[in-house]
């Protein structure tokens, strides 16, 4: 098992050569890697920043969102090939920086929708357009990891048993599910049900708590879920993800208004520490 922080916590920005220090502080807590937000996607900027943090002893992995403007849901076929682009100019950063998993709700735009359920026909312009992405990915060895979001984020994929089901249809090896345990605490009624129910394509996994503070002190079913994660074999990434309100970008996008921690460093100390005891405990 490997352990990491999505440093969305700190920015939107990862390669600012400013948060070195903070990386390096990272490592001395005992993070295996962080998380690289691509919302900027130059491939030489990366490749620095992946150096860096190879330097410090650092693996990553990274995760990228799709808009409006690049949505694989449209019925543009404009629309889907700028999706296609993004993701494959996210690809290059990975590739660039020595990632080798980009997760993220990849297969529709964030905050965009039209009133109603999915279509068949959504669903199958997605699938086209994330059975390129996985082919070009495949390339470079590269895993997508599909994030699925709660009901008032996304529309597409909500649970972890239908972004399986989506992972099948893609049909891809080296595509398979993100599960977040704060998506999954609103969206799923037994959680180890869901876990099991994609446990044959779970690529990689978000440490989120239900108020996206620190994990541990809210109400995420955590001894379930970590016992499931270890019963289904799960061994890759734990990832923590959690938000402040402090920038106001990313406040704006996740909709949080008010202090949830203290300190982040201290939050990313005290959820290491957490990740640690309760996986020694089921493992």
């Amino acid at each position: 098992m490997r352990f990491g922080i999505n440093l969305l916590l700190w920015t939107g920005d990862p390669t600012q050569e400013s948060l070195l220090p903070l990386y390096e502080r990272l490592a001395a807590i005992g993070y295996d890697g962080l998380e690289l937000p691509i919302f900027d996607p130059q491939p030489e900027v990366y490749a620095q920043l992946g150096q860096r943090l190879a330097d410090m002893g650092l693996a990553c992995t990274a995760v990228a969102i799709r808009t409006p403007e690049d949505d694989p849901l449209s019925p543009s076929a404009a629309v889907r090939a700028a999706a296609l682009e993004g993701t494959r100019r996210a690809i290059d950063c990975c590739e660039a920086a020595g990632c080798d998993l980009l997760a993220g709700p990849l297969y529709a735009a964030v905050g965009a929708f039209s009133g109603a359920g999915p279509t068949d026909e959504e669903w199958a312009r997605s699938v086209e357009v994330l059975r390129e992405a996985a082919d070009y990915a495949a390339r470079v060895d590269v895993t997508l990891a599909l994030e699925f979001l709660n009901r008032f984020e996304i529309y597409l994929l909500n649970t972890a048993a239908d972004t399986a089901r989506f992972a099948r249809d893609v049909g891809r090896a080296n595509l398979g599910v993100h599960y977040d345990t704060f998506h999954a605490h609103i969206e799923e009624r037994d959680v180890a049900a869901a876990l099991e129910s994609c446990a044959a394509v779970l690529e990689h996994v978000h440490i989120a708590e239900n108020d996206r503070g620190t994990p541990g002190r809210g109400q995420v079913n955590w001894s379930e879920t970590f016992r499931a994660l270890a019963r289904t074999g799960y061994d890759g990434w734990l990832t923590v993800e959690a938000f402040d309100h402090v920038q106001p970008s990313l406040a704006a996008a996740t909709r949080i208004w008010r202090p949830l921690f203290e300190d982040a460093e201290q939050l990313a100390a005290q959820a290491l520490t957490f990740m640690k005891r309760e996986w020694a405990a089921v493992a």
